[in-house]
């Protein structure tokens, strides 16, 4: 069976198989690795292609620089996604740069944390985070 990843440096979208998600995998058109254990920080228009072609789930964390909870949960962050990745595709976005993106997904509050699945919101929570809380959460909603 075939999964869709789509590249967070390029883009791209990628086609494997399913059961070599875990092996140390590079995108096809720009051959930087599609997983690295560390998230992503993309614009809008990476996001977007992340939700809307990627067959594993998307965890995204809206935040902003200027935000102490979001910089004291990036740590954090970046060890839930080390322990989850390949299983979901973790992803950071600066909602002070890229303004049209808290607008366009209701960002009420930072950070604040979403799970998409299919192209669709299924969970969220707001609120700085530990590692163990933000994987145990991203793990029920897989």
């Amino acid at each position: 069976m075939k999964t869709h990843l789509v590249c967070p440096h390029c883009n791209s979208t990628n086609r494997v198989d399913t059961d070599k998600l875990g092996a140390e995998l590079s995108c096809g058109s720009c051959h930087k690795p599609l997983f690295d254990k560390h998230p992503s920080s993309l614009s809008s228009v990476g996001l977007q292609a992340q939700i809307s072609k990627s067959d594993v789930p998307v965890v995204v964390d809206f935040w902003a620089p200027w935000c102490g909870p979001c910089r004291s949960m990036a740590p954090e962050y970046e060890k839930a996604c080390a322990l989850i990745e390949p299983r979901a595709r973790f992803i950071k976005v600066d909602t002070e740069a890229n303004q049209d993106v808290g607008a366009q997904h209701n960002i009420r509050s930072i950070p604040t944390v979403a799970i998409f699945k299919g192209g669709k919101e299924v969970s969220r929570i707001s609120g700085a985070r530990s590692a163990s809380d933000l994987a145990s959460w991203v793990q029920q909603n897989l």
